[in-house]
């Protein structure tokens, strides 16, 4: 996918985010200390096992978190304005309106007792002010745009008479209804097979390409970044421990996580006798361990990888940044 990149300005600006939750059994890091840009007009993914922090991360920007979870420290600027102390009433005028949200599973999103051309609707009466007879006609031609054929019977539709792909789009007519500046794909093509896959992927370029909309692409599929973002922040323990362009990611990845990631993607007519794997299991994030949670799977770990806090950030050229101490000194 080439650039959609049309300024080097911030829609969006996540500093030094920690996200915990505070349960009976104790303290949860879910995100500890994240910080990432999202320029205007590009596809930023961000790729990781599960439970690396980032859905918690998308849904801290939102605050739209689960009971127990709590915003400790940090800023989320968005079009220049801080939304961590936003009220729930002045945080509205952001839902949904100027970010859009596409969640992974369709039928979780869609209401079962709507139809779905009623739940299109609402979000354009809500957002746009539009009546409910210009918000039905404008959620057909929705449905046309996400290419889902027949658009004035289907709006009459429910849910549970979609497949899943067609779910999936409609989803996305919802979201990008009210033209966002941002969307947030929260994993949207992990229930689909292959081939709606690839088809749905395509649908959201073409309407990054027709609206100059700002993707965060959520997933933990790095060949789908690959194919879809410009560039990629990698999670692991709660923290983001390289970002970067997809050229650079995928041609010299720097940190020990991310070269595990890209060594486990099975290369099409390569016959290998067993596929790569990342050894080990992901840290449970409320007992994290001391240093950089990565070291208890490192081969390349050293002494100082397992005591004190995690490794600090290195920037590398380009406005590359790694956590990992192999980079202590190459970094500028």
């Amino acid at each position: 996918m080439e650039s959609n990149l049309n300024s080097s300005e911030s829609l969006l600006e996540v500093r030094h985010l920690k996200t915990h939750f505070f349960t009976r059994r104790g303290v949860v890091k879910a995100v500890n200390d994240v910080s990432f840009d999202v320029m205007k007009g590009e596809t930023l993914g961000l790729v990781g096992e599960s439970g690396s922090g980032k859905t918690i991360t998308v849904m801290s920007i939102l605050q739209l978190l689960p009971r127990g979870a709590e915003i400790l420290d940090g800023e989320i600027i968005f079009e220049n304005e801080n939304l961590i102390p936003k009220t729930e009433k002045e945080l509205e005028e952001f839902r949904g309106k100027r970010i859009g949200l596409i969640l992974q599973n369709s039928m979780t999103a869609l209401d079962p007792v709507f139809t779905i051309g009623t739940q299109i609707a609402e979000s354009l009466v809500v957002h746009k002010k539009l009546s409910w007879k210009e918000s039905f006609k404008s959620a057909a031609d929705l449905l046309r745009k996400v290419k889902i054929g027949a658009p004035e019977m289907r709006v009459k539709l429910f849910p549970h008479e979609f497949s899943g792909g067609m779910r999936q789009r409609a989803a996305s007519a919802a979201a990008i209804g009210p033209t966002p500046a941002l969307i947030i794909a929260d994993e949207p093509t992990t229930a689909l097979d292959v081939t709606t896959q690839r088809q749905y992927l395509q649908l959201l370029q073409e309407i990054q390409a027709q609206t100059d909309v700002t993707i965060i692409f959520i997933t933990h599929d790095m060949s789908i970044v690959g194919s879809l973002c410009d560039r990629i922040a990698v999670f692991y323990g709660g923290l983001v421990v390289e970002i970067g362009s997809k050229a650079e990611i995928f041609d010299e990845p720097s940190h020990p996580y991310t070269k595990a990631l890209l060594g486990a993607i099975p290369v099409l007519g390569e016959k290998v006798e067993r596929l790569q794997s990342v050894e080990g299991e992901p840290p449970n994030p409320s007992k994290m361990p001391d240093g950089c949670p990565f070291a208890p799977r490192c081969e390349a770990a050293m002494d100082k990888c397992r005591v004190g806090d995690p490794p600090p950030v290195f920037q590398l050229p380009n406005a590359r940044r790694v956590r990992c101490w192999l980079l202590e000194d190459d970094h500028e």
